[in-house]
């Protein structure tokens, strides 16, 4: 969708929220647009493809827990906070050259008093994707849990490392 088409769809969901019985309420009607343009902004395909970076990222489901990315020179490392996961509620994948994160945290709770009884329950759902870069040797990916944080290790074939070289400068 181009973006004049984008600002007509929100041109006309703009006339009929005018028309809607909540728009005479005061400062209701700016919230809902700020809302709605908010929302827009999250259309498929919104984001930008991230084509320059070794990892291509996709996240389901929400909230995902934060990552950080890095070159180790020798080895790619990702590293996730799971906070209060233990390894047996996370599961690490490779297929297809995607490497896949996911987990599930359920947590039950009772208490029972002379007065009261209490019952929770909690329970959250997460899935990280990522594009596995070139010259990553596959076999050696390694994956460990210590503190709530993920480590996932992916070691780069002999081959990976670029060979440098200096380009010569010369004055014309």
């Amino acid at each position: 969708m181009s973006d004049k088409e984008k600002k007509k769809s929100r041109d006309e969901k703009k006339e009929k929220r005018a028309a809607a019985p909540s728009a005479g309420v005061p400062g209701f009607a700016s919230l809902r647009d700020e809302v709605e343009r908010l929302f827009d902004a999250f259309e498929p395909g919104a984001w930008p493809w991230r084509g320059g970076q070794p990892f291509g990222d996709k996240t389901v489901g929400a909230p995902a827990p934060a990552v950080d990315l890095a070159d180790r020179g020798d080895a790619y490392e990702i590293t996730a906070e799971l906070p209060g996961m233990t390894e047996k509620e996370v599961e690490v994948k490779l297929a297809n050259g995607v490497l896949t994160i996911k987990g599930e945290k359920r947590e039950e709770s009772e208490e029972t008093k002379k007065d009261y009884y209490i019952s929770e329950r909690r329970y959250g759902a997460f899935q990280r994707s990522f594009r596995v870069p070139d010259g990553v040797d596959a076999d050696r990916i390694a994956a460990h849990v210590s503190d709530g944080v993920l480590t996932v290790t992916l070691p780069k074939t002999a081959g990976a490392e670029p060979e440098g070289r200096t380009i010569a400068i010369t004055r014309k």
